[in-house]
């Protein structure tokens, strides 16, 4: 029988969790949740998350997320020799990535699962101009998400906390930011949704900035049983 155990990189963001969504659809078994985390930060790469709100959405989905401890100079070796770790640990027959049309990312991804010696999936592949009907997707889909981190060149900081749904969908196609923000134009955090046995319940914070992006920051999180 074909071995479909596999691994996800994961971000706790909508596109991990559209790619989750759609692994599951395809009879895959996600043993794994990936979430890398450079030193010189202390938070999630890309989302800059604190470990603990992913590590909820983890409990919720009832899967185990084994954080990637690396540097920015070693990032690709200290992935690589984590996936191969967890190869043999769960025995994946690959990695899956919530990646949707930029080939560089693709490549990347490529390049480490061949190091691993595993298969490279990646569900959500698409044209560039099909990205608004996958925002569409996602929002039907019933999941529930929120953006946490804004691009100040392309979005300005009215846009954090904002619920990732139809009117988020109407707004965010008569700006310069791809409507996925697949340049991470923004980034969000999905607290709720068909695979969550939990409702992350999330209370805002303060607005902090990282680099040249605003951050919102929830000081108080945890997971709440569904009405």
């Amino acid at each position: 029988m074909l071995n479909k155990k596999i691994a996800l990189s994961w971000s706790g963001g909508k596109d991990g969790c559209m790619a989750l969504h759609r692994l599951v659809e395809q009879g895959y078994e996600v043993a794994c949740l990936l979430t890398t985390v450079p030193v010189e930060i202390g938070r999630t790469f890309g989302h800059g998350e604190k470990t603990e709100m992913i590590k909820l959405q983890g409990n919720s989905l009832n899967i185990p997320v084994h954080f990637i401890a690396c540097s920015f100079d070693h990032y690709t070796e200290d992935f690589i020799k984590t996936l191969i770790q967890l190869k043999d640990h769960y025995d994946l027959s690959g990695i899956a990535f919530g990646d949707l049309y930029f080939d560089p990312h693709r490549e990347w991804g490529e390049k480490v699962a061949e190091a691993a010696d595993v298969n490279a999936i990646y569900p959500l592949w698409m044209k560039q101009e099909e990205a608004s009907q996958a925002l569409e997707e996602f929002v039907r889909t019933g999941y529930e998400a929120v953006v946490i981190r804004v691009r100040e060149d392309i979005l300005d900081e009215s846009w954090l906390g904002r619920k990732i749904n139809s009117s988020f969908v109407k707004d965010i196609l008569v700006t310069k930011s791809c409507p996925m923000g697949e340049a991470g134009e923004y980034h969000s955090f999905v607290y709720d949704g068909p695979l969550f046995s939990k409702r992350i319940q999330l209370e805002k914070g303060k607005i902090i900035t990282l680099e040249t992006t605003k951050k919102l920051e929830f000081e108080y999180f945890c997971l709440t049983d569904h009405d």
